[in-house]
């Protein structure tokens, strides 16, 4: 199944184990794994409208709308949760973003999404270990941002490889492409893969002098989708002097001056990276490089490799794009998914 696809359509097999999902979001993950053959049983998100989208479009088995903060420690979850193959999670990652404050955030409250409570990002990462603890899946996945291993962020990679070592996984990252996976979008993404230690000893490999760790190969090289094969034609074009102006002088591939995330898009590469920011007018979103406008929403939809049936819920640009800013592209966790099933879950059974 390629980037257009359909949930109507798509063909859920639920045969390779059980998946349970934490800031899930309206569930990108949840639809990789569910289309690598796994079952999602459930998820755990803070923001009421993001779950109210999660469970309208996958109609979760468990579903809990709380902070990460209290849902480690409930004791009142079921079995299920306790015998999972995967662990998934995207702890909230602004803080360690190329395209934030970074440092000046660290250690701050911060309230990013209306209807949410006042956490500290960057601690995020360490209560998601702590539920792996509780739970002891066999396999966790956590995505993060390229920015984590820049600068002094590094402190908290190591940090993050010490607290799963005394979770009792074996750790290891990756750094991935979405546009090397099927995507039609340029999305570089940090993946720590982690394998519980009493499982490990079939797959260890001696990977230096010291280091230990489980044999996993994750190369992608699928070939990549420019955007002109995602070009939508659209006749509702910008008629407003000022915006043609701005969009006119905007050189491909450049941001503009005055917002990161504003440039026009090549249409014989991929799409750049979707910023979960957008705002009408001409900043805050990815101009079209031929016609003078925004990408619309199939294009955006498309480049996420979402399904083009999913239920947005509000279907303003600014609800639907803030979605696929936050979400990991399906088809990228797909292409993980499926190749830690064959080298590793199907191997414990």
């Amino acid at each position: 199944m390629g980037y257009r696809w359909t949930l109507k359509d798509a063909n859920f097999t639920k045969d390779k184990g059980t998946v349970f999902s934490c800031f899930a979001c309206g569930g990108g993950s949840t639809m990789g794994y569910k289309l690598a053959g796994f079952d999602v049983i459930g998820c755990n998100e803070i923001d009421p409208k993001m779950m109210e989208a999660y469970k309208t479009n996958h109609n979760p088995k468990y579903s809990y709308l709380e902070p990460i903060q209290t849902f480690k420690l409930r004791k009142d979850l079921p079995k299920e949760l306790y015998n999972l193959d995967i662990l998934d999670g995207s702890p909230p990652c602004s803080s360690f973003s190329s395209n934030g404050n970074r440092k000046k955030d660290w250690g701050k409250k911060k309230k990013f999404r209306e209807g949410q409570a006042c956490q500290v990002l960057d601690d995020l990462f360490f209560h998601f270990i702590y539920l792996a603890k509780e739970l002891q899946p066999k396999v966790v996945i956590a995505e993060n941002v390229k920015g984590l291993f820049q600068g002094d962020a590094i402190k908290y990679v190591r940090q993050i490889y010490r607290e799963f070592d005394k979770a009792g996984y074996y750790c290891q990252h990756w750094l991935l492409d979405a546009s090397k996976m099927g995507v039609p979008q340029m999305r570089e993404r940090v993946f720590f893969i982690c394998i519980r230690k009493d499982l490990s000893k079939p797959f260890l490999i001696q990977k230096d002098l010291f280091t230990v760790v489980p044999k996993l190969d994750l190369v992608f090289n699928k070939k990549e989708i420019p955007f002109i094969e995602i070009s939508e034609n659209d006749k509702e074009f910008l008629n407003n002097t000022d915006f043609f102006k701005e969009w006119d002088k905007l050189e491909v591939g450049v941001s503009h001056i005055r917002n990161f995330s504003t440039k026009k898009v090549h249409i014989n590469k991929p799409c750049y990276t979707i910023s979960s920011q957008y705002r009408t007018g001409f900043h805050n979103g990815l101009l079209h490089p031929q016609e003078c406008r925004k990408l619309n929403k199939i294009e955006y939809i498309l480049a996420s490799s979402f399904p083009l049936d999913y239920n947005f819920i509000n279907e303003n640009m600014i609800n639907i794009v803030y979605v696929l800013g936050n979400s990991v592209p399906p088809l990228m966790i797909k292409e993980i998914a499926i190749k830690i099933y064959e080298q590793i879950i199907s191997k414990l059974t």
